[in-house]
């Protein structure tokens, strides 16, 4: 009989790859080391009756390692801090010839040297930074030991098993699924890279379930809730598969840097099946549109269950996720929103518009695009692999835009790094410093193919960086984490420092913004409820002595919020003569008639004006965009907020449209409070409102939110949410 095929290994290593926490490979439950005497009953030896792990919601273990929010049945702690569990023996045990160690297995390839197999000793006193199990009380048939793990440990799930010597050998515990051991980063331990020293930062960035993300943009800053949802049943095990199906060694789960740049893959689907497929064309066909989703826990529980990606994404929800995986394996994180993002194609710090000779745009040859807004996530790590000074908040991308080391990534960057123009700093700094510090530069082509430089806006792109504020739900500017001030010494040395280390900049702009026209122009866009007819205020300043006639051209698109035209709604044209030092206003009506037809889903409308002064040839450019403010959901609750207690919850929409909306799902979700739900209505006429009602029995108290979205055919980005405070139950 011929022998089955083994593994081939290439002749490079002993062992397959350790890169799955689910494979399982358990040692033996008996290591003989040689024959046994007969009459000898290895029974008779110290055997283990029993293990408990002091695993329930109150126990000191979760409350003291900030795990008991956890919905687990498992002992889940962090690394660096010591924790408690409880042997039974099948007789007294007697230090003086008992022998018993536990230990803590991971993967199907365990190896001492690479972290999967731990032996903890057992110590007289536990050491700092080491493994070590302290026996701190003993019974007549029990030791309680008080166990230590490495601040270096690999996160992940642990099988854990106890040994016990005898003259012939190791007799070991058997696989009991139930004392498996959940080890995550660990930000209160000073010895853990991710360590964070600020208790409420700590409450906010690890512990809070619920989170704000802006959208939007700079002048008209938009926010709704999310959901991370990081503490639910199934989102541990959905986070620890992530790595899994990443095929990331087990051996680099402990270092931060590693798995928030494996996280940043693995969150999109572009080349490694990854959780969230990205949409940016308005179909989403066989899918939800990434405006409907109230937070992570869904997603992350079918991508675990369905082992494909989930349809659709976009870089909120991308961030959201992200977000999830993080805190929820215990890295402190948060979502970052920076309004006129530049999607910076070849990093050379210039985002090129083209104009045509009359002042038009040229969409042909205008390449580079700039987001209304785009969401990315930080991360808060030490940095051993740069220089000191350049550990904190770390800038990773989960969003596929560009390629890094041949997979759609980015980061982590050191935002220290991105602030000072230290680009030469792994992970992808020059992307993250385009994004935050392009020019705008206007060029004429003319038809003779030559090109001239126009006009460059210095302060267009990364105009406001906000992220949510510790303890509340407002808005906190961290714009100066990111770039000096405009114009400071410090700003126009960052820019250097970057050139230097090989960001490129082909064009030399330096020259063109200080030869300014003598007539400014400007324009301002009315806030406008979506179905109503909205003024843009055109305004021209003539700071000289000289008359001058200015002919202008306006276009109105509906945009992407990735700034890419889908259609134009709007374009006019007229003239203006403007006298001596004098200031002149046009007003353009735009209906709703024009833009209702063609809205995509964020209702984000683009605005461009060119002007040329006929008597000197300058040309005057300026863009803006404008998102219409769209409906909101109204969620009521009557009864008892009490945990255990039930309570209703109505959500109400009214259609203000005056078109039926088809095919409209609503999704409600809050975490502690109620399981992600949603309801299907085939149609809402005009002026008509729909409710949906649910019977909710929260099981967490404190702060909680009920979220609520809609979309539909015709309209979507619609939201709701409602403040809760959920009682205790009376003991």
């Amino acid at each position: 009989m011929s022998e089955p095929p083994r593994a081939v290994f290439g002749g490079r290593r002993a062992v397959p790859p350790n890169n799955s926490n689910a494979e399982e490979n358990d040692p033996p439950t008996v290591e003989l080391q040689g024959l046994v005497p007969r009459g000898v009953n290895l029974q008779d030896y110290l055997n283990v009756t029993g293990v408990h792990l002091f695993k329930e919601r109150l126990d000191s273990n979760k409350v003291d390692h900030h795990t008991d929010k956890y919905e687990s049945n498992n002992l889940i702690v962090r690394r660096g801090q010591s924790f408690y569990i409880q042997i039974d023996f099948n007789r007294p045990y007697d230090p003086r010839r008992d022998l018993f160690r536990v230990e803590y297995v991971i993967g199907r390839y365990p190896q001492e040297n690479k972290g999967t197999y731990i032996p903890v000793p057992i110590v007289s006193e536990l050491q700092s930074g080491k493994w070590g199990a302290k026996i701190i009380m003993r019974g007549d048939r029990f030791v309680r030991l008080s166990v230590q793990s490495s601040p270096e440990c690999i996160v992940g799930k642990f099988r854990m098993y106890v040994a016990v010597w005898t003259p012939y050998g190791i007799l070991r515990t058997r696989r009991n699924p139930d004392t498996d051991t959940y080890i995550l980063f660990n930000p209160w331990c000073e010895e853990d890279a991710v360590y964070l020293d600020d208790e409420k930062e700590k409450e906010e960035y690890v512990l809070n379930d619920i989170g704000v993300i802006f959208y939007g943009d700079s002048n008209n800053v938009r926010s709704r809730s999310w959901s991370y949802g990081q503490f639910e049943d199934g989102i541990l095990d959905a986070c620890l598969y992530m790595m899994d199906r990443a095929q990331m060694d087990l051996s680099g789960r402990g270092n931060p840097i590693k798995v928030s740049r494996v996280g940043s893959a693995m969150v999109n689907s572009k080349d490694d099946n990854g959780v969230l497929v990205g949409s940016w064309d308005n179909i989403y066909a066989y899918g939800i549109p990434p405006s409907a989703w109230t937070g992570s826990i869904d997603i992350l529980l079918e991508y675990k269950s369905s082992q494909n990606p989930v349809r659709y994404g976009q870089c909120w929800v991308f961030a959201g996720v992200f977000n999830t995986f993080l805190r929820c394996l215990g890295i402190p994180a948060r979502v970052v929103t920076n309004y006129f993002s530049a999607h910076d194609n070849d990093a050379n710090l210039q985002m090129d518009i083209f104009l045509e000779e009359d002042g038009n745009v040229n969409s042909r040859m205008t390449k580079d695009s700039v987001w209304n807004y785009h969401c990315w996530n930080e991360a808060w790590m030490t940095r051993p692999d740069l220089p000191v000074g350049f550990g904190g908040w770390q800038a990773v991308d989960s969003t596929p835009q560009e390629n890094s080391d041949g997979m759609y990534r980015c980061g982590p960057a050191s935002v220290q790094a991105i602030k000072h123009g230290h680009v030469c700093f792994q992970f992808d700094a020059p992307f993250v410093f385009a994004e935050v510090n392009s020019d705008l530069v206007y060029i004429t082509a003319k038809k003779d193919g030559t090109q001239v430089v126009e006009a460059v806006d210095t302060t267009h792109v990364g105009k406001l960086i906000v992220t949510k504020e510790v303890g509340g739900d407002g808005m906190k500017d961290i714009t100066d984490t990111y770039k000096f001030q405009e114009g400071q010494k410090e700003e126009r040395l960052a820019l250097e420092t970057a050139l230097m280390y090989g960001v490129k900049k082909p064009l030399n702009t330096d020259g063109v913004a200080k030869s300014r026209s003598e007539v400014d122009m400007d324009f301002e866009v009315e806030n406008a409820v979506l179905g109503t007819d909205f003024t843009l205020t055109i305004t021209f300043q003539n700071n000289s002595p000289n008359s001058y006639t200015i002919s202008a051209y306006l276009t109105g698109s509906i945009t992407f919020y990735t700034g890419v035209s889908k259609e134009e709604f709007k374009n006019e044209t007229f003239d203006i003569t403007l006298e001596p030092l004098s200031l002149k206003k046009k007003e353009v009506l735009v209906r709703a008639s024009e833009y209702l037809g063609h809205l995509l889903e964020q209702a984000s409308l683009h605005f461009f004006v060119t002007a040329r002064v006929n008597d000197t040839g300058d040309i005057l450019a300026k863009q803006k965009s404008t998102v219409l403010i769209v409906p909101k959901i109204i969620i009521k609750v009557r009864g008892s907020k009490m945990v255990g207690s039930d309570m209703v919850v109505t959500v109400e929409f009214t259609n203000p449209l005056k078109e039926t909306l088809q095919n409209v799902w609503m999704r409600l979700d809050g975490p502690g409070v109620t399981k992600p739900m949603r309801k299907m209505f085939r149609e809402i006429r005009p002026n008509s409102t729909v409710q949906w009602e649910e019977v909710c029995r929260p099981w967490m108290s404190g702060r909680r939110k009920l979220m609520a979205s809609m979309t539909s055919d015709s309209l979507r980005h619609v939201y709701g949410e409602l403040d809760l405070q959920i009682q205790r139950p009376p003991s």
